[in-house]
């Protein structure tokens, strides 16, 4: 995962100015449903005009986009529900930060979704727009994340869905987008699980490559996670119209569950930094180990090495009375390879009765 990700302007550009930053490899779906507490309609459309007929009404609808929104599409949805530029903007330039704006009578909020793509850590930018009698919701991803609340929509019999306003509907859609967070956090859980097993039995540098990339995922996964739990405080304090005080609560569990999941990560984040603590004093003490083993191997060998550079020496003459007689011994080599003996079992039976060994 990009330390940075966030697309941007060139510096200078013109406020709202709306650019694609690559190619739209396929155009973005759009499915809508329009509901009232006794009917529900859902379809498939092409484009962002065929939206207007449904839009009028005096029904409630959830517009869906998925997929790489391009610029024209974008600019038919702003003049189609009166957006704002700025707001268009952000959209377009994803990587935004999880925020609520309001403009009028509408709400504009950025919420960030994370999610494992394989082995691969992403985080989603859904850009939300409400109004007050429609939800507008544009997601970059191809497969809609949201199928599990249009589910709960279609259950026969759903009053309890169906018949409230609006922001029942954004209180949805954002549980989903915060719930996201769990199983992405279990995922961390199972690969901390792992590498504790690694740092105990045998650390390497992959291993401190593992803790490196994993700390890297927390740091970023709570810069975009953090203000989401802002954005959630907004909406339970929000004096909205938009905002109903029954809706609410609905908001405070969200923000509980946002609480939980920050809890989880900076729990996690420290484990992380216990764990590099620990590879670290583990490899210090691989080290003292090796060290200590080779010290006994060379405090061993210093006394057999003088012993032999002693008798290597071969002063042998019979007529000076400082000459070696050891050399003349019948028994001198095996009298040397004894004091050898003695003088290496002596020294294991020391370094093991101080505990050296």
């Amino acid at each position: 995962m990009a330390y940075f990700s966030k697309h941007y302007h060139d510096p200078g550009t013109e406020p709202g100015t709306l650019v694609a930053k690559s190619e739209t490899r396929e155009p973005p779906s759009f499915h809508l449903i329009d509901y009232t507490e006794d009917h529900l309609e859902e379809v498939r459309l092409v484009n962002a005009a065929d939206c207007r007929d449904y839009v009028i009404r005096e029904t409630r609808t959830w517009i869906q986009v998925n997929g790489q929104v391009d610029p024209e599409t974008l600019r038919n949805l702003g003049e189609l529900f009166d957006l704002h530029d700025l707001a268009l903007e952000d959209v377009l330039n994803t990587g935004q930060r999880p925020k609520l704006e309001l403009y009028d009578d509408r709400l504009f909020l950025i919420a960030a979704m994370p999610f494992y793509s394989g082995e691969d850590l992403e985080i989603v930018q859904i850009s939300l727009f409400i109004g007050k009698n429609y939800l507008l919701c544009l997601c970059p991803l191809d497969e809609d994340p949201f199928e599990p609340v249009r589910q709960r929509m279609r259950l026969p019999n759903n009053r309890r869905f169906l018949s409230r306003d609006i922001d029942y509907l954004l209180y949805a859609l954002l549980d989903l987008v915060i719930d996201s967070g769990f199983p992405v956090l279990e995922q961390f859980g199972y690969q901390l699980e792992d590498l504790e097993t690694d740092l105990l039995e045998h650390p390497s540098q992959r291993t401190l490559a593992q803790i490196h990339g994993l700390k890297r995922e927390l740091l970023v996964l709570r810069r975009v996670l953090w203000p989401q739990r802002e954005l959630l405080t907004s909406l339970m304090r929000a004096e909205d119209p938009l905002i109903h005080a029954n809706t609410q609560v609905y908001f405070r569990d969200c923000h509980d569950h946002s609480v939980q999941i920050i809890e989880l990560l900076e729990s996690f984040r420290e484990m992380t930094t216990s764990m590099l603590d620990i590879y670290l004093s583990s490899i210090s003490q691989r080290t003292n180990e090796t060290m200590r083993v080779l010290t006994i191997i060379a405090t061993v060998f210093i006394p057999l090495t003088f012993v032999v550079g002693v008798y290597g020496m071969n002063f042998e003459n019979p007529v000076s009375p400082w000459a070696m007689p050891e050399l003349r011994w019948y028994f001198g080599y095996p009298m040397v390879w004894g004091i050898m003996i003695a003088i290496t079992t002596g020294l294991i039976w020391f370094f093991k009765r101080r505990g050296w060994l």
